[in-house]
């Protein structure tokens, strides 16, 4: 897989004149590095399960992520049955937007109305990279800061220091992403270095095999918003408190593997609603403290809850869909789930 730094000796590619040249190839790279290539074996990714180390070191932690989770409507659970008199039942699943084997294949109770679906409902109709790539080209503002706002401008000077030292470390410098949305960054360094070997290695994400799967059965298979829509919500959130949370995300260096790890092991427990707690625990602070996390709640997750719960609102009254939704849209009183009962459908736990 091509390091980031090869296409970054491009200088002229970052003159103020030439952003749109500049986020068409910068795309293009992150593209690139998701394209299968061959590989002898699927790549074993390590990291440890925090939740057992605190049980060992700080029970009362635990004790305390797990009330968090426990008061979080709809936090226990995967794969949901929407049933409503007149219409064939439906079926609702939270995905976790990774290739772990585990993941992919699915809660055993899912498969057969899977297979029986006559419509599959996903975010985004399609989820494949040179699809996504041509929506992001279109909308240049979207992804790139045209005002004269850039990383220098959003963070204090000791702040984009350490942002400095962060990206030197992944082979990035600060001067190829200081005029790009903090969304964007977000993106690329929230997936783990592991995750980026499976996707070279041609391993796709459940989401991916689900419309692979679901068009080789000659389902229909439909998005519940466009790639656009998603980029508008996370280009809405307000991009200072963003970057230095992303700052503070990639300061927490090699816990994020033990992250992703744990957070992978709870999934597939179906225990989502410790998603968050954790995650802060991890960052060492909590929700109420962060200043972005009110703004990506709102823009990120629940405006398109309610949007993706409108478009679907069809299919169900049709019946039997089967929609698979990334599992934090399932979470709490504006939660999918939730938003569906509000449509007068009995929305039961199946896994």
């Amino acid at each position: 897989m091509h390091r980031v730094t090869t296409f970054f000796h491009v200088r002229q590619l970052f003159e103020p004149a030439s952003t749109a040249r500049f986020l068409s190839a910068f795309l293009l790279l992150l593209l690139a590095q998701s394209l299968p290539a061959h590989a002898s074996e699927p790549p074993v990714c390590t990291g440890k399960n925090l939740l057992s180390e605190l049980e060992r070191s700080d029970p009362q932690a635990l004790a305390d992520l797990r009330k968090q989770a426990s008061e979080t409507p709809n936090g226990k659970g995967i794969f949901w049955k929407i049933e409503r008199a007149g219409a064939e039942p439906s079926h609702l699943l939270g995905t976790m937007h990774v290739s772990d084997p585990r993941v992919v294949e699915m809660p055993e109770e899912a498969w057969l109305p899977f297979e029986d679906a006559d419509t599959v409902a996903l975010e985004l109709e399609s989820l494949e990279p040179m699809d996504i790539g041509r929506a992001l080209f279109a909308y240049p503002e979207l992804t790139m800061f045209t005002d004269g706002t850039s990383v220098k401008t959003l963070l204090n000077p000791q702040e984009v220091s350490r942002l400095e030292a962060m990206l030197k470390a992944r082979g990035i410098p600060l001067f190829a992403v200081a005029r790009m949305k903090p969304w964007m960054l977000l993106m690329h360094i929230s997936v783990s270095a592991c995750e980026k070997k499976r996707a070279a290695a041609g391993m796709a994400p459940l989401d991916q095999e689900l419309i692979r799967e679901a068009h080789d059965h000659g389902k229909t298979v439909v998005g519940l918003e466009t790639a656009v829509e998603q980029i508008e919500s996370m280009n809405a959130v307000d991009s200072a408190p963003l970057l230095r949370g992303i700052l503070q995300q990639m300061e927490a260096g090699d816990k994020l593997n033990d992250m992703f790890a744990t957070m992978t092991d709870m999934y597939i427990n179906g225990d989502i609603g410790m998603f968050i707690p954790l995650s802060y625990r991890v960052l060492g602070t909590t929700a109420a403290k962060d200043p972005s996390y009110v703004g990506f709640m709102k823009h990120v997750v629940n405006d398109r809850n309610i949007r993706m719960a409108e478009r679907a609102a069809p299919l169900l009254e049709k019946g039997n869909a089967f929609i698979a939704v990334g599992a934090l849209h399932l979470l709490g009183e504006q939660g999918l789930v939730e938003l569906f009962r509000k449509q007068g459908y009995t929305v039961t736990r199946l896994h």
